[in-house]
């Protein structure tokens, strides 16, 4: 694959964003990652590099605090502009920015384009529990149509398939409970919706006691309550981990046993840590667009583009491809 990186965009930018990606391009030798940023900042950071990196000249960045379609409009050569035009010319097959979260998903919309059929992307987000989870929409579409939850389904079943190497996803509804006329109207029609299409594996309503339980490989929902989840579930995992210090570091008993399950907490603590994943994927565009999280350092980057090449090339054919199937079985039966 050809993975354009956005060197510029994020807190930890130029230097963390182009350690990860040089680690990737080490780790993935087949792949080409084309760093996408000012040839004169860019190439600082640059003493070595593997002959499968290179380097391709823009403008600045987005800021964090800038309003993304204005700023893309008046600085159309922003790096993250530049990136996502690397893949609408099919110079590259897959974008990954930790700069503004708008600026990415407006570029992809404005540069790449949305897939047919499909409304509204969805942002969709590995959630770290025993078994891994995929949430989406994490915050891309905050009003939703029960048709976008469909669609939504497909594209996450499509891609947990892939990314997860399972044989049949399995997709729930995150809802209030697990009755189907539970919920409101979006929550209700959109289960209807879905349990209907015969598109996907649909398990029925997840409730959010539920969600870590792993009745559900894909869980769906609006943009807003979606963002909601995620940023509650990376909150109260830092608050146990918190605890948990301040427990075993209370007493020289509680030391001792601390050293003795330190290993294990340690792993668990990378294993619930958002840079073991490195992004989120947008679904639903023409091309693999993967948001860093906005703080990435170089082993969330490093990761992230890992992880776009894990997903493989032809993702977003294989996401039409259902989506086609989906809509074509919708005009047959009349629906």
């Amino acid at each position: 694959m050809r993975i354009a990186v956005d060197a510029l965009g994020g807190d930890e930018a130029p230097g963390e964003i182009i350690s990860g990606a040089v680690a990737a391009a080490r780790l993935l030798p087949d792949n080409e990652i084309l760093l996408v940023g000012d040839e004169a900042r860019v190439s600082k950071y640059l003493d070595e590099k593997p002959d499968n990196l290179s380097l391709r000249d823009s403008g600045g960045a987005v800021g964090m605090e800038e309003e993304p379609a204005a700023a893309l409009r008046a600085r159309p050569d922003a790096s993250v502009a530049v990136a996502a035009s690397l893949v609408r010319s099919d110079e590259s097959d897959a974008v990954f920015s930790a700069g503004n979260t708008g600026a990415t998903v407006a570029a992809a919309l404005l540069r790449i384009g949305r897939l047919d059929g499909c409304r509204r992307p969805a942002i969709a987000t590995v959630l770290p529990f025993s078994s891994p989870m995929l949430l989406l929409d994490a915050g891309a579409t905050t009003m939703c149509r029960p048709q976008d939850l469909l669609n939504f389904a497909i594209l996450g079943s499509v891609f947990a398939e892939r990314y997860f190497g399972i044989e049949t996803a399995r997709i729930g509804l995150i809802n209030v409970g697990e009755e189907p006329a539970k919920g409101n109207d979006l929550a209700k029609e959109s289960h209807s919706l879905i349990r209907d299409s015969g598109a996907v594996r649909f398990v029925g309503n997840v409730e959010g006691r539920d969600i870590g339980s792993g009745v559900a490989d894909v869980l769906v929902t609006d943009g807003f309550t979606g963002n909601v989840v995620l940023k509650t579930a990376e909150g109260v995992s830092r608050e146990i981990f918190s605890m948990l210090r301040s427990a075993m570091t209370s007493g020289t008993a509680t030391k001792l046993a601390a050293g003795i399950l330190r290993p294990r907490l340690r792993g668990l603590r990378d294993q619930l840590d958002p840079e073991q994943y490195g992004g989120s994927f947008l679904l639903g565009v023409k091309g693999s667009v993967v948001i860093g999280h906005g703080n990435s350092h170089a082993r969330g980057v490093e990761n992230a583009l890992l992880g776009i090449s894990r997903a493989g090339s032809g993702l977003s054919e294989a996401l039409q491809k259902a989506l086609d199937q989906s809509h074509a079985r919708s005009a047959g039966d009349g629906t």
